[in-house]
């Protein structure tokens, strides 16, 4: 397998996935596995975890546990805890990767679709990784899954809120009160929501590239206050999910026609994240594109170009201009 050869082989590992039993979280959780790790199969839903484990292979079953893990509930998340630290014992956890999310869209549509969208993207990440960050080794690794939205959402907002949402000293109140000021935009009563999110510098009000920008300086966060682990987000690409069919159809394409890759794709760079030789520096997180290359947050790159070396990003020939042409609903994530 190509990806095995970038990936150090990691046999004992225990790594949580979040989101795990469909889709990139899968094709995550099988690539850990080939890996050698024990893998906790986070899933909202048991049964369903538990037949995405059957899929897995018969001789797998040892290395692989299903976890009832809704990660927009704090009782779930809880209990996820207590069954994860019981079967860890005095091996710590060595990865988490947040994997669980969904949008309603490329859009902003409505206040219900933004708060919605916002708790499941970023304040469940939140939740998840605050909660299973005593059980970390170390030198543990912890991978959230953005999107390339998130450079793009960013490059449309004002020269100020990009200096939040890019600054590697971010404290999370200042994060948060950047959010907060969304939320007043969206609950308000004005009848322009795009008008009055670019007025609070925050590009049309997108709350998908929102929420996945604010993971994404959520993680250099969480690396400055844990800097003796690797914390990392990246974009998986654009890859054929139940998040992303929707584009295919509303268009009258194929999936492939639209350039959607296979979830294995989607798996390449959280992989290398979760497990491969990541030099980035003590306290530190960066962006990474779909290609596993260090990628701009507040640019959009496209995969194969030439990775960012910091200082001032070149935007992409590419970009994500035609996916924000189609106002889609998607379904919620796993």
């Amino acid at each position: 397998m190509e990806l095995l050869r970038l990936i150090q082989m990691a046999t004992g590992k225990a790594v949580l996935v979040t989101g795990a039993n469909k889709g990139i979280g899968l094709a995550i959780t099988r690539g850990l596995l080939e890996a050698g790790c024990f893998v906790f199969l986070g899933s909202r839903d048991v049964s369903r975890g538990e037949e995405a484990a059957r899929s897995l292979g018969e001789e797998h079953k040892a290395m692989v546990q299903v976890v009832q893990l809704d990660v927009m509930d704090d009782l779930s998340v809880s209990n996820a805890f207590t069954v994860v630290k019981e079967k860890c014992g005095v091996s710590p956890l060595y990865g988490l990767v947040n994997n669980a999310g969904g949008a309603g869209g490329m859009k902003y549509i409505n206040h219900e679709n933004h708060e919605y969208t916002l708790e499941l993207n970023i304040f469940s990440a939140k939740r998840v990784t605050s909660a299973f960050l005593p059980l970390f080794v170390s030198d543990g690794r912890i991978v959230m899954v953005g999107s390339g939205a998130a450079p793009s959402f960013v490059s449309s907002c004002s020269v100020e809120r990009q200096a939040v949402f890019t600054n590697p000293a971010c404290e999370w109140v200042q994060l948060k009160a950047l959010i907060d000021d969304a939320h007043t935009v969206s609950a308000s009563d004005v009848e322009d929501k795009a008008a009055a999110f670019r007025l609070e510098g925050l590009g049309d009000g997108a709350s998908y590239g929102m929420s996945k920008a604010a993971l994404a300086t959520y993680s250099m966060i969480v690396a400055r206050e844990n800097a003796d682990m690797k914390v990392n987000c990246c974009s998986p690409g654009f890859i054929e999910t139940d998040l992303t069919r929707p584009f295919a159809k509303a268009m009258g394409k194929t999936p492939s026609e639209m350039g959607m890759q296979p979830v294995e794709k989607g798996a390449f760079a959280p992989l290398f994240l979760t497990l491969g030789d990541v030099a980035t520096p003590p306290g530190t997180a960066w962006f990474w594109g779909s290609d596993a290359q260090r990628s701009p947050l507040d640019k959009y790159r496209s995969p194969g170009d030439p990775p960012y070396t910091g200082g001032v990003a070149n935007e992409s020939a590419q970009s994500m201009a035609s996916l924000k042409k189609a106002d889609l609903a998607f379904p919620d994530g796993e």
